[in-house]
């Protein structure tokens, strides 16, 4: 089965994620493209709390790389962390310890369902059943390349178990915030680390939409709107 959370999407119009998210008017539009089909390392955008309490969008990396990390290498396998135990993962607990928890901005993510035959999948899109924007509990690092010097920011998706409508598909699922837990968990309202961690839950069943889509989506080298069309 593909991993969970490990592919998403998102087209959406960065005029209309601006006034969506409530991204600081001053803030720099980040450059993305729309991308159906993002993979693991692929750039992502997400919404941080800056320094002097701004909510800003910023385009990191999916996939943590820890501060102590020799090389790029290590974010293949850290662009999820699971909410029961993330918080004493070595490649984890300095992000959440710093407060660097940030919002990962998509329209959606696709899952596998194992079909009859052993390596039959099916693979099903996931988006919100109002059409909104996708928004996932994430954490981020900032990552100094020891070759080049340069700097990477790198984020990871934070995941739970499954609620009713996505345990036919998978045992996992992103952590899907409501609106108004968005300001809880950037840090823009107090929060105790007990009600932050209240938060890493499954959402209500009726707020996803679920629909079978081609199998072209397994090709990250497929990137169109296509991928997303039902089938």
């Amino acid at each position: 089965m593909f991993a969970m959370c490990g592919r998403v999407r998102l087209s959406s119009d960065y005029s209309e994620i601006k006034i969506r998210l409530m991204f600081d008017p001053a803030a720099p539009a980040p450059n993305f493209e729309a991308d159906w089909n993002k993979p693991p390392t692929a750039p992502m955008l997400v919404a941080i709390r800056s320094d002097d309490g701004k909510r800003i969008p910023k385009m990191m990396r999916w996939g943590l790389l820890p501060h102590w990390a020799k090389d790029e290498k290590i974010s293949y396998s850290t662009f999820n962390a699971r909410s029961e135990d993330f918080t004493t993962k070595p490649a984890f607990k300095d992000a959440w310890k710093r407060g660097q928890r940030c919002l990962v901005v998509t329209d959606g993510f696709y899952e596998w369902k194992k079909g009859i035959a052993v390596k039959e999948k099916q693979p099903y899109a996931i988006a919100m059943a109002d059409d909104g924007v996708m928004v996932m509990a994430g954490l981020w690092a900032k990552w100094k390349d020891r070759k080049s010097g340069g700097e990477v920011l790198s984020c990871t998706i934070l995941t739970c178990a499954p609620n009713d409508v996505m345990a036919e598909l998978h045992d996992r699922m992103p952590v899907i915030l409501a609106e108004s837990d968005w300001p809880k968990w950037l840090g823009e309202t107090m929060a105790s680390e007990d009600e932050l961690l209240a938060l890493l839950k499954p959402c209500p069943d009726e707020a996803l939409k679920i629909w079978p889509v081609g199998k072209a989506v397994g090709n990250v080298k497929n990137t169109g709107p296509q991928l997303a069309m039902p089938v």
